[in-house]
C-alpha cells in the first residue's frame, strides 16, 4: 500500500502542492471512507453534548 501523498519531484520547477490541496485530493480519492468517518465523528460529538447536557441539567 502506497502511503505517499505527493508524486515524487523529478526536478520540475513546479512548487509542491499545499497541504490543503493534498488533503482535498486524498478526500476525493477515499470519498466513502472520509464521509463515513465525518458522520461518525459528528454523531459522536452530538451524543457527547447531549449526554453532558443531560448530566448537568
Amino acid at each position: 500500500m502506497d502511503t505517499t501523498t505527493a508524486p515524487p519531484n523529478n526536478g520540475s520547477s513546479e512548487p509542491k502542492p499545499s497541504y490543503t490541496k493534498l488533503a482535498m485530493r486524498n478526500m476525493v480519492r477515499k470519498g466513502g471512507k472520509s464521509l463515513r468517518h465525518f458522520f461518525l465523528t459528528v454523531s459522536g460529538l452530538l451524543a457527547l453534548m447531549v449526554g453532558l447536557a443531560y448530566l448537568t441539567r
